[in-house]
């Protein structure tokens, strides 16, 4: 009989299982590891399109604003911010007499394979215009 020292005996049939926990424990860790690091980025996209839907609505909306002003704006803000992030990237800006509507969408970026996010932000507001208080002509 095989002894190991303060009477404890060698037991054959538990080796190697510390091994196939770790085979099974170490990529499910890090897969949410990397999940966690993929909906981070999506909460970054987010924040993203909604800053440059925020910055488009500004100037869109200005009394002499235009739909063109917002595009240009939010493409702009998208390029100094989220290229990285948000892959991508569609404006869509609709501006009426009275209102204003920005929306910004796109892909974030992928850090797990075959998982396709997306985000968005959206902004609206009114159309700025002078108006003059009741009973004054211009």
């Amino acid at each position: 009989m095989n002894h190991l020292p303060h009477g404890r005996r060698e037991v054959h049939g538990d080796r190697g299982a510390v091994t196939t926990q770790l085979v099974v424990v170490v990529p499910t860790l890090l897969v949410l590891a990397v999940l966690v690091v993929q909906f981070a980025l999506a909460w970054h996209a987010h924040h993203i399109a909604q800053y440059a839907a925020e910055r488009a609505l500004a100037a869109a909306r200005v009394q002499h604003g235009s739909t063109a002003a917002g595009q240009t704006q939010a493409v702009r803000s998208l390029s100094q911010l989220g290229s990285h992030v948000l892959a991508s990237p569609s404006v869509t800006v609709r501006r009426t007499s009275t209102q204003a509507t920005v929306r910004v969408q796109g892909k974030v970026v992928p850090v797990l394979p075959g998982l396709r996010l997306t985000a968005s932000g959206a902004a609206s507001g009114a159309v700025e215009r002078i108006t003059l208080p009741a009973g004054e002509h211009p």
